[in-house]
């Protein structure tokens, strides 16, 4: 799979860099070729969190305060997949913290009429980006595996994907988010249903008329 690719070649960039930190200027390791043996993540949430907490494969690992892993019901029907921590998440440890946070909140108890605790909530990557900037495209596809581990173990009947950055990299599709909003599509095991992030609609509260009936279609289906 295209992501467990994506953490071979993670974990071989890590090896390297670590021989030359080591004074090395050559290296015998042989890079992962398709006859390699998989790497294999947990298969259990809590032995896969352990795991994220000891990440070190892509540069956010050296800024962040906390690994935000994701938060919920494990057996959640319903996923809310963001982009990555802001600062309020980077301190505490936890997704959709602050303004954000508390919009999102709202969302799902006041129109969906679930509990925050009832869905489960992540991010596309699990260290803060500094300065809040946007993933890298080698950061995104280096973490993308834990959280498609944990939409597997999860196995949630929808997935709703916060803004543009976390509809591209769970969808390869780079279509803008104003043209693909609300429009539902069905996964391999899932139905996502994109729609825009919670900061957005802090700078644009006209857009959230428009989450609103992204809201009701996903109220609908469930």
């Amino acid at each position: 799979m295209l992501f467990m690719k994506n953490l071979k070649n993670a974990l071989l960039l890590k090896q390297l860099y670590t021989q030359k930190e080591l004074g090395f200027c050559y290296t015998s390791v042989i890079p992962f070729g398709d006859e390699s043996i998989d790497i294999v993540l947990p298969n259990d949430m809590e032995l896969l969190y352990k795991q994220t907490l000891t990440c070190h494969l892509c540069p956010l690992s050296k800024t962040r305060t906390h690994v935000v892993f994701g938060e919920g019901n494990p057996n959640a029907k319903l996923m809310f997949v963001g982009e990555g921590p802001g600062a309020n998440e980077d301190i505490q440890g936890k997704p959709f913290v602050g303004k954000s946070g508390e919009l999102l909140s709202k969302m799902i108890e006041n129109v969906l009429e679930l509990k925050r605790e009832d869905v489960y909530i992540a991010n596309i990557v699990k260290c803060r980006p500094p300065n809040n900037r946007t993933p890298h495209e080698e950061e995104a596809h280096t973490c993308l595996p834990y959280l498609q581990k944990q939409i597997e173990l999860i196995k949630p009947s929808i997935v709703v994907t916060l803004g543009a950055t976390a509809y591209k990299y769970l969808t390869n599709d780079n279509t803008p988010i104003t043209k693909i909003r609300g429009v539902l599509s069905n996964q391999k095991n899932y139905k996502l249903i994109p729609t825009y992030h919670p900061s957005y609609l802090l700078r644009n509260p006209s857009a959230k008329k428009e989450v609103f009936e992204d809201l009701k279609l996903i109220k609908s289906i469930m």
